[in-house]
């Protein structure tokens, strides 16, 4: 307690005080030195003699601007290295020299050189150590944690060495998984095996290891992170090799670990060629830009070289947001925010012919399930009829590619979100398909079916991350419950490749990987903050999980494909499905259909249109109390 008050003294003074205590403590070095020389001149205890005074004199006067010239108090202690020890080597050698010649003047004579040798290697040592005794002093006793590092390659020993000048972490030793280097020390660090880490964790209280391997893939980071288990440490990690600047790597070089490095897969680099052929130099339309796929698919089209980005966006909040990012970038692009609805349709129109759009990214919709459940009118009309008045408006303007971005709840959906989505995509396949048979050469209508992207506002991962940091409980629905799960980034990229395969009507679907149960994703998160989950029984850690329940028209698992009809494509991770849809006709019929139930609110009357023209929607068998006790009238909204 002491020292942790001494150092929080020392550090909270400024510069000038702490180099006037330096100086005190280098004038009492310098008298300790001078006292013992003249003993073991003597011979004894040396008592202050008269001789003695210009010796002790001089030495006070002259070492103080000397050291001053040799910048001995400019130094920070903490980074204590070799050009601070050569300049008190030098800067203690002229102080004796000049001693040496003040002295043998002032006598008369020259002074015997012993004594002088013997002032200047102790002083040389006593300022020295006492450099290297505050170095330690400040770096090692006012650690705030003990780290280890996971790998003892040059990445690893480099970061060693930069944690050495670091207040908040010391290193305690290195995992390695090479039985070669196993039980060696690496410039005073011991390398332990990884099965020795638990124990290593637990009697040396290590809160943190750093994953120092640059050229590790995801998978192989999710493997060590595995191999941690249920220990209770926080997990930071080194940037890929490409990520890393050349010269000496630094403690702002780590990272803490992203769920999405747990995904066990590495995103596909992508074909340069499929990227570039309808952006580049064209006329392009995000509707949605400001949420979270419709911003991805931005910042990701602003880099490839569009003529035009259009930004289509019913929240003001949300258009503001991106478009002063995207102009942040400084590309030399022309960036249009464009407030709109895509419900309406003479306002599409305006925008498609005064801009002459040609590629559409159509991300627009409702897609939280719950709200659209309790919202369900509002929620078609947008999901539906604002497809509809894209599609439309894209064929009578002669856009050349129309790319609908849908969702794996659309497949046998269990919720009216995923409904919407499933009847949007009806819309465009049999579209497409009218324009076949009529021999139409106008706009290419594709679909680009994913589950879930990690960071998008839907995604459980900040609900998580919300949740952790208040202190939980981290609120799971079901045990078992699972997900695909891609990052943003990658689902963006892939979703413009597969616009780019596109001939007209077909339905991509992106490879998610394999699921993942949400359950170990929730525990994976609490162990990445360096928490651990709360076990009832021993009634011990950090963070519960608490299971909620399914929500209303949710299922424990989704689906990416209807049928069984699968083929690949040119890029491995675009695949194409082939599936059923309804012909033009069948689909105007419905959409007449649903706005007559609309111009009523009859939201009974939606709903069973949804069930009769989707192939395979059953809802949730627990649909919200709360929307029938807010009907009234027959099964009307008030």
């Amino acid at each position: 307690m002491f020292i942790e008050k001494l150092i929080t003294i020392l550090l909270s003074w400024n510069n000038l005080k702490k180099r006037i205590f330096i100086a005190v403590m280098d004038i009492l070095i310098l008298l300790i030195c001078l006292w013992i020389s003249l003993s073991v001149e003597v011979q004894g205890l040396y008592v202050p003699q008269k001789p003695e005074f210009f010796l002790l004199l001089s030495s006070l006067v002259i070492v103080l601007p000397i050291f001053v010239y040799f910048d001995l108090y400019r130094s920070v202690i903490r980074y204590l290295g070799f050009r601070e020890i050569l300049g008190i080597t030098k800067a203690v050698s002229v102080f004796i020299s000049l001693s040496y010649i003040l002295n043998s003047l002032f006598d008369g004579d020259f002074r015997e050189l012993f004594l002088f040798y013997n002032i200047w290697i102790l002083l040389l040592l006593l300022v020295c150590s006492s450099r290297f005794f505050a170095s330690w002093f400040l770096t090692e006793k006012s650690m705030s944690s003990n780290v280890v590092i996971y790998g003892a390659g040059a990445a690893g020993m480099q970061l060693a060495s930069a944690l050495r000048f670091s207040r908040e972490l010391r290193t305690i030793g290195y995992i390695d998984e090479s039985d070669s280097i196993q039980g060696n020390f690496l410039n005073g660090i011991k390398v332990f095996k990884p099965s020795s880490l638990p124990k290593l964790i637990k009697e040396s209280d290590v809160k943190e290891v750093l994953i120092a391997i640059p050229s590790a893939k995801k998978f192989e980071i999710n493997r060590i992170v595995s191999s941690i288990g249920d220990l209770t440490v926080k997990i930071r990690v080194l940037p890929g090799v490409e990520e890393l600047a050349q010269g000496k790597i630094s403690v702002s070089d780590l990272k803490t670990l992203d769920i999405t490095d747990l995904l066990g897969r590495e995103a596909t680099v992508p074909q340069e060629e499929l990227l570039i052929q309808n952006i580049r130099s064209k006329v392009v339309m995000v509707t949605g830009a400001g949420g979270s796929i419709g911003s991805e698919l931005c910042r990701q089209i602003s880099k490839i070289g569009p003529k035009r980005l259009i930004l289509y966006e019913i929240s003001e909040a949300s258009l503001y947001a991106i478009n002063q990012e995207l102009n942040n970038y400084d590309l030399e692009i022309e960036i249009c925010p464009i407030l709109g609805n895509v419900t309406d349709k003479e306002r599409l129109l305006e925008v498609f012919k005064s801009f002459s759009v040609e590629t559409v990214y159509h991300a627009a919709a409702y897609k939280q399930v719950p709200m659209v459940e309790m919202n369900t009118i509002q929620s078609l009309e947008n999901n539906i009829f604002g497809t509809l008045n894209c599609a439309l408006t894209a064929q009578e303007t002669n856009v050349k590619t129309f790319v609908l971005i849908s969702t794996d709840k659309a497949v046998r959906p269990t919720n009216v979100m995923g409904a919407s989505k499933r009847f949007a995509e009806l819309i465009i396949q049999s579209l497409s398909k009218k324009n076949e048979l009529l021999k139409e050469d106008q706009v290419k209508f594709t679909i680009v079916r994913f589950g879930n992207v990690l960071g998008s506002s839907s995604s459980v991962v900040p609900l998580f991350k919300e949740q952790i940091e208040k202190g939980g409980p981290v609120t799971v629905t079901d045990p078992e419950i699972v997900r695909y799960f891609m990052s943003i980034q990658e689902a963006a990229e892939l979703v413009i490749q597969a616009g780019a395969l596109s001939k007209g009507s077909e339905v991509f679907v992106l490879d998610m990987g394999k699921p993942i149960k949400i359950i170990d994703l929730a525990k994976k998160m609490i162990r990445l903050s360096g928490l651990e989950v709360y076990n009832e029984e021993t009634k011990e850690g950090d963070i519960e999980i608490k299971f909620t329940g399914l929500r209303d028209g949710e299922k424990l698992y989704e689906e990416l494909i209807i049928g069984d009809k699968v083929s690949k494509t040119a890029h491995n991770r675009i695949l194409q499905a082939d599936e059923e849809s309804l012909n033009w006709e069948e689909i105007e019929m419905l959409l007449d259909e649903f706005r007559s139930a609309f111009s009523i609110r009859d939201e009974s009357k939606a709903h069973q249109l949804l069930i009769k023209s989707i192939s395979g929607f059953k809802p949730y068998s627990g649909l919200n109390d709360l929307i029938f006790k807010l009907k009234s009238n027959g099964g009307k909204s008030s």
